[in-house]
């Protein structure tokens, strides 16, 4: 018996809707703007306290700012500080709707994750490592956070300690990855990931500590002492 082309699809296999047969991959959508009542949060770049740093009050009406701060468990461990820098664009326009977020480890040099696997390292329990908080009017960015130890490198090397920065803001089709080490930081002349950098370009890497004892370091993302991203 002839079957018809109805017959045909009804009888053929079915493929699942997320089968790679079908599709490729998915193509990457702008990271912003954002809704600053939802993204960042109040607290979000305070890793240490119960602060409101992170969000932006000024871009929202006062009924979406009543959500609770992060819920800091206590005192971490280590020194507190507090980094900052502006975000410029190309033509050094500071930007005023970028978010940045930060992942960094504790102070005995261990991320908050049990996938770390050092045992040795203890974790801190009131330290998340994690933060986002949103550009300001003037296109400053801030944290208050643990200063980091340092982790292992490839190749069972010792990295400086530095802290993981995410870039995502408007016109950007994924976020930017970089990083940020300390002018006095231990280790900053051999760390594996520093050596990959042309000697001439780690400055936009190395945070400088002003005299109101904050570690600032702008981001700039385009032209002349454009900041170094890494591939992800």
């Amino acid at each position: 018996m002839m079957t018809t082309d109805l017959d045909a699809l009804n009888t053929a296999p079915r493929l699942d809707n997320q089968d790679p047969t079908l599709f490729g991959q998915t193509p990457s959508q702008t990271v912003g703007p954002f809704f600053h009542y939802g993204l960042p949060w109040k607290g979000g770049a305070d890793l240490v306290g119960r602060s409101d740093l992170g969000a932006r009050p000024d871009l929202m009406p006062p009924e979406h700012f009543l959500l609770a701060t992060s819920g800091v468990s206590g005192a971490p461990q280590g020194e507190v500080i507090e980094i900052a820098g502006g975000v410029y664009d190309g033509q050094g326009t500071p930007l005023n709707d970028v978010m940045v977020e930060i992942w960094h480890a504790n102070a005995a040099g261990r991320y908050a994750s049990d996938e770390d696997g050092r045992e040795e390292v203890p974790l801190d329990p009131h330290f998340v490592g994690f933060g986002r908080g949103a550009t300001d009017a003037n296109g400053i960015w801030r944290f208050r956070t643990i200063r980091p130890g340092r982790v292992p490198g490839p190749g069972n090397t010792l990295q400086a300690p530095h802290i993981a920065l995410s870039v995502l803001g408007r016109g950007l089709l994924k976020r930017l990855a970089t990083r940020l080490y300390f002018a006095d930081g231990e280790g900053n002349g051999d760390d594996p990931i520093l050596a990959l950098v042309p000697a001439e370009r780690r400055d936009t890497l190395i945070a400088r500590r002003r005299p109101d004892g904050v570690w600032w370091l702008d981001i700039v993302l385009q032209g002349e002492n454009e900041t170094v991203f890494f591939d992800l």
